[in-house]
């Protein structure tokens, strides 16, 4: 990860100071470099902008759907918090999308994803128990608590909903990952992205946009870290 590269390197200018002035002086460098590319706007949207445009937000739909579908992404098992609350940010914008969908729709029934992950609670469960707390009727709710990864929620979930409607839900520089796990478990489903980390401005960026920031450090992991989730999953439909 970026963030994790630069301080090795600044590491290593530190303890190669002495030994290796020229090598330390380009360690330098290059973590400065990766720095300030990492959380400059424009370079971060760049590199994020293809992930998250290659599906469009969902619309009204004109046939019925079947089911709509969550996935997992993470949550805190705090009693002492709201449930909607224990959610992180990707669950809960996962669900604000889904349940947005389900006000066209609601004739859908929802399908909730995610396992444990050391908490007491599901994923899962902890979406469906904020779904609840924000009117969706329980018996509407599906769990699906067991699975650790994407590919694990599309082969269990695909079986239940192959030859329905169905709409996946999850953020989008998740999704293009996402659906192809689907489609290579036989399901097509219609994607609703979450929480698009590129927002297009109308207006002319001020002088603002080109101040580097943290908030783009992260943008920039999470597309580095999707791009090489890409390439694993083509990898290993080679194998």
């Amino acid at each position: 990860m970026p963030l994790s590269l630069i301080i090795v390197l600044l590491l290593l200018a530190i303890f190669l100071y002495k030994k290796a002035p020229r090598f330390s002086f380009k360690c330098l460098c290059a973590a400065t470099l990766l720095l300030f590319l990492t959380s400059f706007p424009p370079f971060s949207d760049w590199v994020m902008s293809p992930i998250e445009n290659q599906y469009s937000s969902f619309n009204n739909y004109s046939k019925p759907i079947d089911y709509i579908i969550i996935l997992g992404c993470s949550h805190i098992n705090d009693e002492t918090l709201p449930t909607t609350s224990r959610l992180q940010a990707c669950s809960l914008q996962r669900l604000v999308e889904a349940i947005r969908i389900y006000q066209l729709h609601p004739e859908a029934k929802f399908i909730t994803s995610g396992g444990a992950f050391g908490q007491e609670t599901s994923n899962a469960e902890a979406v469906k128990q904020a779904a609840i707390s924000l009117g969706i009727p329980s018996n509407k709710i599906i769990t699906e608590n067991f699975p650790k990864d994407t590919q694990e929620e599309a082969e269990l979930i695909s079986p239940r909903v192959i030859g329905t409607t169905v709409v996946l839900v999850t953020n989008a520089d998740h999704m293009p990952r996402a659906i192809k796990y689907f489609q290579q478990n036989g399901v097509n489903p219609i994607a609703a992205p979450a929480g698009n980390w590129v927002k297009h401005n109308t207006t002319d960026k001020n002088w603002r946009y080109y101040i580097p920031n943290s908030h783009k450090i992260e943008q920039t992991t999470t597309a580095w870290y999707e791009s090489l989730g890409l390439c694993w999953q083509w990898l290993k439909t080679l194998l």
